[in-house]
């Protein structure tokens, strides 16, 4: 495994562990329901691109190389999208709504391209 696969696990690891604890503040910490909702949101999809991320680094340790760029842009993207949804929540900054779609469009962007990978991914054989 080439060495920034696994950073990119100990990044998904974080980006889970921050997810879980943005959903339990949303739950338990706050009484704004928008920043409940941000929150939420911000919870559910940086964890399911934490899941994504190591799915990604998987599928490129086993050959298929672009599913690391894709565990990159999940990442990315899940650290702006969530990280701009966590700040709203906590800050009240508006203005940091307009950075979500950032996140969005490369958390997309992963998808897409670990779609290529999978269509393109020739498993190596192990001489059975």
């Amino acid at each position: 495994m080439t060495r920034p696969l696994p950073l990119a696990l100990g990044l998904a690891a974080v980006l889970g562990f921050i997810a879980v604890a943005a959903g339990a503040f949303g739950a338990h910490g706050v009484s704004d329901p928008k920043a409940k909702a941000w929150l939420q949101t911000g919870g559910e999809y940086g964890l399911i691109h934490a899941l994504a991320t190591i799915a990604a680094v998987g599928l490129a340790s086993a050959g298929a190389r672009r599913a690391g760029v894709a565990a990159w842009l999940f990442l990315a993207g899940g650290a702006i999208f969530s990280g701009s949804l966590y700040l709203m929540a906590v800050s009240g900054r508006l203005w940091l709504g307009a950075v979500t779609p950032i996140g969005g469009l490369s958390l997309l962007a992963g998808w897409a391209v670990l779609a290529w990978a999978g269509f393109r991914f020739n498993a190596p054989s192990h001489g059975a």
